[in-house]
């Protein structure tokens, strides 16, 4: 069957809201089940999910030669633990991309469950927002002498500008520079040179 194809320039679709595509070129592709859907770029396969009154999750994937696959699992389907449990995986993971510090991953492992106990799906920060925020937040609490969860409350609704802004403060860059100086230590005391040095003997 031959599917119809038109190059377009339209507006991508993102959590429900239209973003302008800046320069991006959409093709048309007229499905095997009729539909039509616009690929981006050079993508090949675009997925969505849905979910019904009786919370089956149906997952649609287009193939951009116009075939289409779909499944579906039912929330007492013996792997939809399973299913539930690989998402929670990846959507919190996600939160740590970017990050380096392992203080920072908690931070932002923190921040995504946090924000999915309050039923927010959509993330907040800016990417690698938290970067550098751990050793902020301790320097914020050695500085005011506030509690960490208060801290902790307190940075959330900062950007990373403020953040960044904040760490350049005179009060409190010095301790930041401090508590970066020693964190560097102890990654350099946890490396045995002396041990590699051997191997060349």
């Amino acid at each position: 069957m031959a599917k119809a194809k038109k190059a377009v320039d339209t507006v991508e679709t993102v959590e429900g809201e239209a973003v302008a595509a800046k320069g991006t070129q959409y093709e048309e592709v007229v499905m095997d089940d009729g539909s039509v859907v616009k690929f981006p770029g050079k993508r090949q396969l675009l997925k969505s999910s849905t979910l019904d009154a009786e919370g089956n999750v149906t997952t649609r994937f287009d193939f951009r030669n116009g075939e289409v696959r779909s499944f579906t699992i039912a929330p007492n389907a013996e792997l939809f633990a399973k299913f539930a449990a690989h998402g929670i995986e990846q959507k919190v993971g996600d939160e740590v991309a970017g990050l380096k510090d392992i203080e920072d991953m908690v931070l932002a492992v923190e921040e995504v469950i946090d924000r999915l106990n309050e039923g927010e799906w959509t993330a907040k920060r800016e990417s690698s927002g938290l970067a550098g925020t751990s050793v902020l937040a301790r320097a914020l609490i050695q500085q005011t002498g506030k509690s960490p969860q208060a801290i902790k409350e307190y940075l959330k609704t900062k950007s990373n500008a403020e953040k960044l802004a904040l760490r350049q403060n005179p009060k409190i860059a010095p301790i930041v520079a401090e508590l970066e100086a020693k964190k560097k230590k102890k990654e350099k005391e946890a490396v045995d040179t002396d041990a590699l040095l051997d191997e060349l003997a």
